[in-house]
């Protein structure tokens, strides 16, 4: 197995090739018809691969352990260079090691070595500990704990690459005293072919200390495949079964078991399309539509639910066999808005005559942010933003991104325009000054998802729960498209049952349609989201009636009869459950529908079904 090139083009190019020989056509993988090089794809895509991309190569980290003597023949030269980064503000001792490792020509390659090492230097994550046994149960607990985004604080976030970097180090400094195990000589093999630690970690984990490098490195490559939509941290293509003794230690599945699943005819007939644009969206229409609903899925009452498209694989197959066999449309909210957000939607909705919201929303990046263009560098050619996550960026990164760019009088170097890049990409940054950046704030991300602003906003919220609030809402004017088409079937007033309900995306989508909200019996666990709903409801002067439930395993066939008979039946049963356990960033507990929060899905298909039955008994 070839070093992978550390371009983003050419990364780009090798991940789609894998795609390709993997037959990538599940739900939990990106078709290898799918196109990589619209504008927002291209920048998911370019962030999917720098942010996993290895910091360090082979002969720089040999360089960091080498002499740090300078050349006495190179001595003047070197002496000025060294006194040109210093006084550039780095740190000398910094500036001899870029040097050394770049060599003395390259002032692009320094300069972007010591922007790494700066960055290391000011990650919080380097006051852990690196002296912990790679092998011991707290070491897998520290990265559980970074796994864990939505615990995060906005103060917290960082780079874990940088931490990694550092781990990589602490082995080479074992590597010199002959003290490696095993498993650590497997981790330092593959960090100084140009992986990181942590994605070696992961991949000698799953398939065990016995495979070859280059099983190891083709394991790796296709964790790489499956991030989405450019989150934060490297994460698998699906998670492994893991097999436990009645100790509790994990017992490795063997690489050749995965290789021999992976190359095994799949039954799937899930594709995800290309474009993503389901049955329509206001600006596109597929060539052909052809759909077919069953006599049993038929309305009413009629139903809709809403996950994440880039589950695990079968995970999209399972939904729609749940659901009345009923095909999922996949939908990228790029359509609708200036950022992206690819889900899978199963309903039972019709699809002719839908309509879009109205003033239609803003597409592209200055069109939703217009005072930026003033500040906006012509390297920077993102037109979309990629999907909104649950945390942002910290203030610690934005500034290290100013400094960066003001240090040069025209347009920074290629080097420091990929580092500015890849930062932006990754958390959303947009330009908000001379050679400043900042993250979205939270009424900007409502505005960008369809909400009205300060929807989020009182009763005693904090911004970091506003965020993760809204990274886990609907995008509004995607679902009401959907939606529209009940209100000439509902044209005095609709009884909504609305599962997992977050912050209401249903519900505002429908009160933005003008269907009236006659009865809403709304289930959320988070109270944060309940009072969200509820303040929204008041604000709105609803004329309906709300009630809420904070779970929804209480739903029995007796509450759900109860329920009906008040309020006179259910015309639509709406929700998305959890995506914890489907979404790309979770490499702790991806574990598919089977996993603790995901596994509600079942309990949808259960409330539906009671609410069908107990909807029929009665007509």
């Amino acid at each position: 197995m070839p070093v992978p090139d550390q371009t983003s083009e050419n990364m780009g190019k090798y991940v789609c090739v894998n795609v390709n020989q993997q037959g990538g056509h599940a739900s939990g993988e990106e078709s290898a018809d799918i196109d990589w090089t619209t504008d927002d794809e291209q920048d998911v895509l370019t962030d999917t691969a720098i942010s996993t991309s290895p910091t360090l190569t082979n002969h720089r980290t040999v360089a960091i352990l080498g002499s740090t003597e300078a050349s006495s023949s190179g001595g003047a030269s070197r002496s000025k260079l060294v006194k040109h980064f210093v006084g550039m503000g780095f740190p000398e001792n910094f500036v001899s090691k870029a040097i050394e490792e770049n060599g003395e020509g390259d002032t692009d390659s320094i300069l972007n070595t010591l922007l790494t090492y700066s960055a290391l230097e000011e990650s919080p994550q380097q006051q852990l500990s690196t002296r912990s046994d790679p092998e011991s149960s707290e070491y897998d607990t520290l990265l559980d704990d970074f796994s864990d985004m939505d615990s995060w604080s906005e103060d917290e976030i960082a780079d874990d690459s940088d931490f990694m970097s550092e781990k990589h180090k602490f082995l080479l400094s074992l590597e010199s005293t002959g003290s490696l195990t095993e498993e650590q000589k497997k981790l330092l093999s593959l960090a100084n072919m140009g992986f990181s630690v942590e994605d070696a970690s992961i991949a000698i984990e799953r398939c065990g200390t016995d495979a070859s490098n280059e099983v190891l490195a083709d394991f790796i490559f296709a964790a790489q495949m499956a991030r989405e939509e450019d989150c934060y941290l490297p994460i698998e293509v699906s998670k492994p079964k893991h097999v436990y003794s009645g100790n509790g230690t994990i017992k490795k599945r063997k690489l050749h078991e995965m290789v021999r699943r992976k190359n095994e005819p799949e039954d799937e007939a899930i594709r995800l399309p290309n474009p993503m644009i389901g049955y329509g969206t206001p600006s596109q229409q597929p060539e052909r539509i052809h759909r077919s609903l069953s006599e049993s899925s038929m309305g009413p009452p009629f139903f809709y639910y809403e996950n994440v498209a880039l589950a695990p694989k079968g995970v999209w197959d399972t939904i729609s066999r749940f659901l009345y066999d009923i095909e999922p449309e996949f939908v990228d909210s790029k359509y609708f808005s200036a950022t992206a957000r690819k889900r899978g939607y199963v309903h039972n909705l019709p699809i002719e005559d839908r309509f879009p919201l109205v003033p239609l929303p803003p597409l592209t990046i200055h069109q939703a942010f217009p005072l930026s263009r003033k500040w906006w560098p012509s390297w920077d050619t993102r037109d979309k933003l990629n999907c909104i996550q649950t945390a942002i960026g910290s203030a610690r990164l934005t500034e290290r991104i100013r400094t960066a760019v003001e240090r040069f009088d025209g347009d920074p170097p290629e080097s420091v325009q990929k580092f500015v890049m890849d930062q932006c990409r990754k958390w959303n940054l947009v330009w908000v000054g001379k050679n400043k950046v900042a993250p979205l704030e939270p009424d900007e991300v409502e505005m960008l998802l369809g909400f009205p602003k300060n929807h989020t906003r009182g009763g005693g919220i904090s911004r970091t729960d506003r965020y993760k609030s809204l990274g886990n809402s609907f995008q509004v004017d995607t679902v009401a498209y959907h939606l529209s088409v009940l209100k000439k079937i509902f044209p005095n007033g609709i009884n909504v049952l609305s599962l997992f309900s977050g912050i209401g995306g249903a519900e505002v989508a429908l009160h933005r349609l003008g269907i009236k909200l006659k009865n809403v019996v709304s289930v959320e666990k988070s109270k944060v989201n309940r009072d969200i709903v509820r303040s929204w409801w008041e604000q709105t002067n609803q004329t309906g009636s709300l009630v809420d439930f904070d779970d929804v395993q209480i739903l029995e066939g007796e509450r759900i009869e109860q329920i009906i008979n008040a309020v006179g039946g259910i015309d639509l049963v709406v929700g998305g459950s959890p995506c914890n356990n489907l979404a790309g960033s979770n490499r702790v507990s991806r574990d598919g529908l089977e996993g603790k929060e995901s596994s509600l899905f079942y309990d949808y298909c259960r409330i539906l079904d009671l609410v069908k039955c107990t909807m029929g008994s009665k007509m």
